[in-house]
């Protein structure tokens, strides 16, 4: 996520869900390694709700001797990181890996006060996964981008729906206004808190003019390496990775670089699994062929099973 978002020297990081500032840390990390010259350092704020998470995230900050604003709280019903006016402040870059699949109740934020769901597509209902994309493009100034961890099911729930679904309908509203970067669909047993496979959903307010309308979807899901207790993606695939997402060109196997068109035929499906094979084209044989051999397996059996009678009998 930090080799995508690619942080330049003075701009300001957000992660609204920082847990222990792993991700900001690591935004640090990466501009000092993409211009170690500089000595003007990332601008670095975080809000956690959990009280050992926040310690751990202080000192977090002292160890790597960085300078990082953390306020504890509930980011979604009371940021933290306000405007003198009282709006929610906004960022260069906003980095976060909220709970996944959270339980959203939208009689709360029915009136929200800082609007970040009416005027985005409306309010979800049932999970909270497209409620903090919502959020996280409220926390971005007019060129933000960010990068956001979700369960890959937040980027196919509703899609081939006869029924209305809220969340395919902000999906379409995020689409539409060509916010969506792109989607990276993340090894199975990855997290420590679920073996399902997750996603990192990257946004941009201001995509660069070879990007416009364009979605890259990158499955990522090959590059892993198995570990205990829990898998990982090597160091040495990570840069390569974020490369091939930069470039927006197809790779094949890996890489797919949709149209917003082709978005709204798959009906916003946004899974890279989707558009994106892992072993190439499959050759598909007709189904009366199939059939036919499967009849064919049948009979075999049933004289494997006569002639292993008689051999019984016989002993």
């Amino acid at each position: 996520m930090a080799h995508i978002m690619r942080p330049k020297p003075g701009e300001e990081c957000h992660d609204y869900a920082c847990g222990s500032a792993g991700l900001l840390v690591k935004l640090q990390l990466v501009a000092r390694e993409l211009d170690p010259t500089s000595k003007v350092p990332l601008r670095l704020y975080g809000q956690e709700l959990t009280a050992e998470s926040y310690a751990v995230a202080q000192m977090n900050a002292i160890i790597h001797d960085m300078s990082v604003e953390i306020a504890r709280g509930d980011t979604m019903i009371n940021p933290k990181f306000k405007t003198a006016d009282s709006k929610i402040r906004t960022y260069e870059i906003v980095v976060a890996n909220p709970i996944w699949n959270q339980p959203f109740n939208p009689d709360i934020f029915a009136d929200d006060p800082f609007d970040r769901f009416r005027t985005q597509g409306g309010v979800t209902t049932g999970k909270g996964d497209w409620a903090w994309l919502q959020h996280t493009l409220a926390c971005l100034g007019d060129r933000g981008r960010a990068a956001i961890v979700l369960d890959e099911d937040a980027v196919t729930r509703g899609s081939g729906s006869k029924n209305e679904d809220r969340e395919r309908n902000i999906r379409k509203w995020f689409v539409d206004r060509d916010l969506i970067d792109g989607v990276i669909l993340l090894p199975d047993n990855l997290f420590y808190n679920t073996p399902a496979a997750g996603v990192i959903v990257v946004l941009s307010k201001r995509k660069p003019p070879a990007r416009k309308d364009h979605i890259v979807l990158l499955n990522a899901a090959r590059r892993v390496a198995k570990g205990r207790p829990k898998n990982f993606i090597p160091d040495d695939d990570i840069h390569p990775l974020a490369t091939a997402f930069l470039k927006d060109e197809p790779v094949e196997g890996e890489v797919a670089v949709i149209t917003r068109q082709q978005a709204a035929e798959a009906d916003y499906n946004l899974s890279p699994s989707r558009w994106v094979g892992q072993n190439g084209v499959t050759d598909q044989r007709p189904v009366r062929e199939i059939i036919a051999e499967l009849l064919r397996l049948d009979e075999q059996a049933r004289e494997i099973d006569a002639s292993l009678a008689q051999m019984l009998v016989r002993l």
